[in-house]
């Protein structure tokens, strides 16, 4: 019964969540431009104190320091076997490869690691996450612009909120001052601080997430080959990551970490680099589907570790 329990409490307040985004855009209860405005507020304000406390409380060591280049190097191969299997399976579209790499970590994988892993430290999934972070803001979107705008790509990063988070976080955790404030006596004001404000941080982000899942108006026929392909590539990467773990990094890496990061959907900016309107409503309606499909691993996740 314990057990039922502790998978009713992880996976229900997902569902409720999303339960509830879908209520406010059936009953006009939230606008197109209300939810944006929510979005801003997780990205700008919310999240970037959820990674302030992660890195700042995070046990720095030359291992851990290995986990961001294991996840860099697991979107290059992500990506790579992307542009593979649509040139094997003759998929058109430009944008359709870089579905198969990228992830939505910070709009979707905190909130779920924390339901998952309530006793894990948060700084298990945000390490690997800072190498996903660089793989996005630089190959990965150098490459989906189809362009070479270096300044732009720096310009993004420096003003990036998440970004200045994880480095005064790395900064803090890294260099002794997080132990210094336990010393002082002074820690427990910070953890009040960035737990207040980052504790809306998982209820606002699922709630936009069901607010733009609108599940009849997926095409499923043709999405469901793309999705299956993702699958079987975040099957092979989290493979590749765990014969890695267990022989060369020996189980530095929180495996639990790498496989929610695996099942997430890809960035969710991924459209707005569309260049036809036809295209950018089939990879709208891949992400759509592919968030859906994230949801339901959670579950079984939630399943498997309660069981556990």
């Amino acid at each position: 019964m314990d057990k039922v329990i502790s998978v009713i409490q992880t996976a229900l307040p997902v569902f409720l969540a999303l339960g509830l985004g879908m209520l406010c855009r059936s009953r006009n209860f939230l606008s197109r431009d209300g939810v944006d405005a929510l979005k801003k507020v997780v990205i700008n304000l919310t999240l970037p104190f959820v990674l302030l406390s992660a890195f700042a409380t995070a046990e720095y060591s030359a291992a851990a320091l290995i986990l961001p280049t294991l996840m860099f190097l697991i979107c290059c191969l992500a990506l790579g076997l992307g542009f593979l299997a649509v040139r094997i399976f003759r998929v058109k579209g430009r944008l359709i490869p870089f579905l198969f790499s990228g992830f939505e970590a910070g709009m979707l994988g905190y909130a779920l690691f924390v339901l998952l892993f309530p006793n894990v430290k948060v700084s298990s999934f945000a390490l690997p996450d800072i190498g996903q972070t660089l793989f996005v803001f630089t190959l990965y979107k150098i490459l989906l612009s189809g362009k070479r705008d270096f300044k732009r790509i720096a310009r993004d990063m420096a003003t990036t909120p998440i970004l200045w988070a994880v480095a005064a976080g790395v900064l803090i955790g890294a260099t002794g001052l997080y132990g210094k404030m336990e010393q002082w006596g002074v820690s427990g004001v910070f953890n009040a601080c960035t737990d207040f404000l980052s504790a809306p941080t998982g209820m606002i982000i699922l709630l936009t997430v069901g607010y733009d899942l609108v599940i009849r108006e997926i095409p499923w026929k043709k999405t469901a080959g793309m999705i299956a392909m993702r699958l079987v590539i975040m099957a092979l990467c989290f493979g590749a990551s765990v014969a890695l773990n267990r022989t060369l990094l020996k189980g530095v890496l929180f495996e639990g970490a790498m496989l929610l990061m695996l099942i997430l959907p890809p960035p969710y900016v991924i459209p707005v680099f569309a260049d036809e309107p036809t295209e950018r409503v089939q990879v709208s309606s891949a992400l759509s589907a592919m968030t859906l499909v994230t949801i339901i691993l959670f579950a079984v996740c939630s399943v498997v570790v309660g069981i556990l």
